[in-house]
C-alpha cells in the first residue's frame, strides 16, 4: 500500500526566482517580436484596409503570408542552420504571432454570421485554417527543395 508521504511532490531545490531570471529573455523577445509583428499587421490593414460589409480578405492573406514565413522560417532555423536560442522566441511567437491575427478572424467570423452571412461565415471559418496550414506546408517543402538545389 503507498503511504500519503509517498504521493506528497518534492518541493523544486531551485528557488522560484532563478527560474523567472531564466525565461525573462526570452519574455522580453517574444515581447518586442509581438510589437514588430502587431504594427506590420496595422500597417497592413492601413495599406488594404477591410470593407465594412465585404469579405475579410486582408485578414485572410495576413494570416496565409504569416504562416507561409512560419514555414520558411523553421526549416530554415532547425533544418538549415543553428540559430541563437532566442531567435525562435523573437521572431516565430513574437514577430510572426503578432503579424498573424487569428483573434481578428474570430471577430470577422462573428461578425459575417451575426450580419446574416452564415454560409460565408462557416466558409471562412473552415477555410482560414486549411489555407493556413497548406502555406506552412507548401513553403517548407519548397524552401527544402530549394536550399538541397543549392547545396548540390
Amino acid at each position: 500500500m503507498t503511504s500519503p508521504e509517498s504521493l506528497r511532490v518534492q518541493a523544486s531545490t531551485t528557488p522560484r526566482q532563478s527560474s523567472w531570471r531564466a525565461q525573462a529573455p526570452v519574455l522580453a523577445v517574444v515581447s518586442l517580436g509581438g510589437g514588430v509583428g502587431a504594427a506590420a499587421r496595422y500597417a497592413a490593414s492601413l495599406l488594404w484596409p477591410p470593407p465594412p460589409d465585404g469579405f475579410p480578405w486582408w485578414t485572410l492573406c495576413v494570416n496565409i503570408a504569416g504562416c507561409a514565413v512560419i514555414g520558411v522560417f523553421m526549416v530554415v532555423v532547425t533544418e538549415i542552420r543553428t540559430a541563437h536560442p532566442l531567435v525562435r522566441p523573437f521572431f516565430g511567437t513574437g514577430v510572426l504571432g503578432g503579424f498573424t491575427t487569428f483573434s481578428t478572424y474570430a471577430v470577422d467570423v462573428r461578425t459575417l454570421i451575426d450580419g446574416g452571412r452564415v454560409g460565408i461565415g462557416l466558409a471562412y471559418l473552415t477555410a482560414t485554417p486549411l489555407a493556413a496550414l497548406t502555406a506552412v506546408w507548401l513553403a517548407a517543402g519548397a524552401t527544402r527543395r530549394v536550399l538541397k538545389g543549392r547545396r548540390r
